[in-house]
């Protein structure tokens, strides 16, 4: 930047300088940056000039009269070019770099380049002509000067020794010289780590234990090698170069953890073998062919098991026993010996009954000889599977064992038919003809396969039997001309012989139908019903009869059920009989608790009744308006009347119960048809109209049939 007080003077060969010129600047910065003094011409900066800024201004410049306003001349067009000085500082693009380099790189190692920038004019002087060195970071790295390439200045740097650097570089303009301005920056570098360090072991001999019920895969201990690399240049595995223990125990590598994890791989035995020894090497997985002269990159040590004893259950020398016996076999009899050992103490033998539910097989306690509690059959189950337990005696400690019993056939079955066989015969069949085709089966299984043999037990004169040597036979008929009325059919009996040791036979029967056919032989009928065909009497004629009579027997038991229900006892016998007798409906009364059927209060106070009260348990139907007597004043006689029936009843002790009904000659006046006793009637008996009953309803349709037939006989 550069401070104008007086850059420069314009000035017109017209200007006389009588103060009649006036100067005038226009362009770039006019005004803003310059200004210019119209009496004089002298062009000035208002203020301070930065090249970087702008580095030149284009302006032009007139004289006028001041009077006129006219230009005195043309106008001067000029550049004002602004020289620039090293007032801007080296900048870097990051104020952090981060980088990295393998480490035992050469001298010299290419790291990064790093460039700084200058705002100054390149072209004028030294201002923008940088210059880069290290401030911090020696001596492991340099840079060079006029690119900023770093590069590592130490050879073989070694990450486990040191991993991180922090490098300040610093770029200085004026090329470097006294006077230039300065900036920095810091580059962080990381060494990469490279598989240059071997594994190791810490310690050289490994001591572990494992008790001998360890089981197969199960780890026994674990042992770790360290490596000082990082990431895959320190993985490495495990493997067993030698030892007395190599064939007892593997090692496999944890890929996680990085350590050998030693497992056993056959059964221990504290009893046979207490110690072993190892001999385990670690290597590398990923070798750096570059350093394999400082290898090699593997290491070794010895791992010393114990084995410590512990109180195991029985072991059986054999994972499974399999023995045979042949059906039959006597109870008792010994199919076979499993056997258990026990380094501690001694074992007993029993069988699970879980598995021998039927209780087959027994077993000795002390020896572990299996045998037969009863005889076998293999036509029933070909195997058993049982399990054998050895139980320690000391702690109860057992272990069990499947033993798998095949029962050996024995010829013991009879060979039989192989189905039921409906055989029948034509009546008009000829003589020699085949009526059936039979075979056989036997439960036995020999070794070189069945072989029947069919014969009749006796000469038939009427059938007769061939074997076909392929475990069939034909029956054939000795004659024709076979009657179903004289015989309807026939038992032949077979004979099957099988050829196994020893020989088996059975004698199976043959039923064979006489049946009618047609011509061509094909079944008619066979059933003996139709014999009675031959009568002129059919099936379906026998059912229909049947069924009339059972529709016959239905009938005659329906009208006499009808009969006995029409034939009842009348009520009432005869005519002399009516006047105290009383008609029951069967409807039973409650008793002296039952206030509901009628009002007691009537009969203890006659007055009451001109009230009119009807029963008040059942609906009243007023079929016809009732007529009433005048009461009698005072009622004397109905209470005396009462009283004294009911202190004969009372003393009576024949009298019925408080619930039965008491007969009075009285009846009152209360009643819908009024009084029914013809103490109080007027007229005699023929005088009397009964065609009213008939309107009573169905309470009073047997008295009104026996009235109004009564009148009507005497009418005819």
């Amino acid at each position: 930047m550069q401070n104008f007080v007086g850059f420069f003077q314009l000035h017109s060969d017209m200007d006389t300088e009588d103060g009649s010129v006036k100067y005038v600047l226009t362009g770039e910065g006019a005004g803003t940056v310059f200004e210019i003094d119209e009496n004089s011409g002298d062009i000035h900066a208002t203020r301070r000039l930065d090249r970087e800024e702008k580095a030149m201004y284009t302006l032009s410049a007139k004289a006028v009269n001041k009077t006129s306003g006219q230009d005195l001349e043309r106008a001067s067009d000029f550049i004002i070019k602004i020289h620039d000085i090293n007032d801007n500082e080296p900048k870097f693009a990051k104020e952090t770099y981060l980088a990295s380099v393998s480490e035992m790189s050469n001298v010299g190692a290419f790291v990064m380049k790093v460039t700084a920038s200058d705002a100054d004019d390149e072209s004028y002087g030294n201002s923008a002509k940088l210059v880069y060195s290290i401030l911090q970071g020696q001596p492991y790295f340099s840079i060079e000067p006029e690119t900023g390439i770093i590069r590592t200045a130490l050879p073989n740097m070694i990450r486990e020794n040191r991993e991180h650097y922090q490098v300040v570089i610093q770029a200085k303009d004026m090329a470097g010289q006294m006077g230039g301005l300065s900036g920095t920056t810091t580059v962080n570098i990381t060494l990469m780590d490279v598989n240059n360090s071997p594994p190791r072991f810490p310690h050289s001999n490994y001591h572990l234990s494992t008790p001998e019920s360890t089981e197969i895969g199960s780890s026994v201990g674990r042992i770790k090698a360290y490596d000082a690399d990082v990431g895959e240049n320190a993985e490495m595995w495990y493997s067993i170069l030698d030892g007395d223990g190599q064939d007892v125990f593997s090692i496999i590598t944890d890929s996680t953890s990085q350590e050998g994890v030693i497992t056993v791989k056959k059964r221990l035995d504290y009893e046979t073998k207490r110690f072993y020894s190892l001999r385990v090497q670690v290597t590398n997985t990923h070798i750096d062919r570059r350093f394999e002269q400082q290898g090699p990159f593997s290491d070794t040590a010895m791992v010393r098991i114990t084995v410590t004893d512990v109180d195991e259950p029985p072991l059986f020398l054999r994972s499974l026993y399999i023995f045979e016996v042949d059906e039959d076999t006597p109870a008792g009899s010994s199919i076979g010996v499993v056997s258990a050992r026990d380094p501690d103490t001694r074992q007993i033998y029993t069988i699970d009954r879980h598995t021998d539910l039927e209780r087959l097989f027994n077993i000795d306690s002390n020896n572990g000889t299996i045998s037969t509690l009863q005889a076998l059959d293999r036509e029933t189950s070909k195997w058993h599977n049982i399990s054998v337990l050895a139980t320690e005696i000391s702690s109860a400690l057992q272990t069990r064992v499947p033993v798998f019993i095949k029962v050996r056939d024995v010829n013991d079955n009879a060979p039989e038919f192989a189905m039921y066989y409906e055989t029948f015969v034509c009546e008009n069949v000829k003589a020699g003809q085949l009526i059936q085709t039979i075979s056989a089966v036997d439960t036995d299984d020999p070794l070189v396969g069945h072989k029947f043999v069919f014969s009749l037990s006796t000469i038939n004169p009427n059938f007769t039997i061939f074997d076909n040597e392929d475990n069939t036979a034909r029956i054939l008929t000795r004659r024709g001309g076979f009657n179903r009325r004289e015989m309807s059919s026939y038992l032949l009996p077979v004979v099957i012989s099988d050829n196994d040791y020893p020989i088996q036979s059975s004698t199976s029967t043959l039923t064979v139908r006489v049946c009618a056919c047609d011509s061509r032989g094909t079944v008619q009928t066979c059933s003996p019903e139709a014999l009675l065909l031959s009568a002129g009497l059919s099936t379906g004629a026998l059912v229909a009869i049947l069924l009339c009579i059972l529709i016959l027997l239905m009938i005659v038991v329906l009208f006499t059920a009808l009969r006995r229900q029409k034939k009842k006892e009348p009520l009432i016998i005869s005519k002399e009989d009516v006047r105290d007798n009383v008609v029951s409906y069967n409807d039973e009364g409650g008793g002296e608790e039952d206030t509901q059927a009628f009002d007691i209060g009537t009969l203890r106070n006659p007055e009451v009744i001109d009230t009119n009260k009807l029963r008040r348990d059942i609906m009243p139907e007023m079929l016809f308006p009732y007529r009433r007597s005048s009461p009698i004043k005072n009622n004397t006689d109905v209470r005396d009347f009462i009283h004294g029936r009911l202190q004969e009843n009372d003393s009576d002790p024949t009298a019925p119960p408080y619930d039965s009904l008491a007969t009075y000659a009285y009846e009152g006046n209360g009643s819908l048809a009024e009084s029914l006793s013809s103490l109080e009637s007027a007229a005699t008996e023929g005088d009397q109209e009964f065609d009213y009953l008939s309107h009573w309803g169905p309470q009073f349709k047997k008295l009104a049939d026996m009235y109004i037939g009564q009148e009507s006989q005497r009418e005819t």
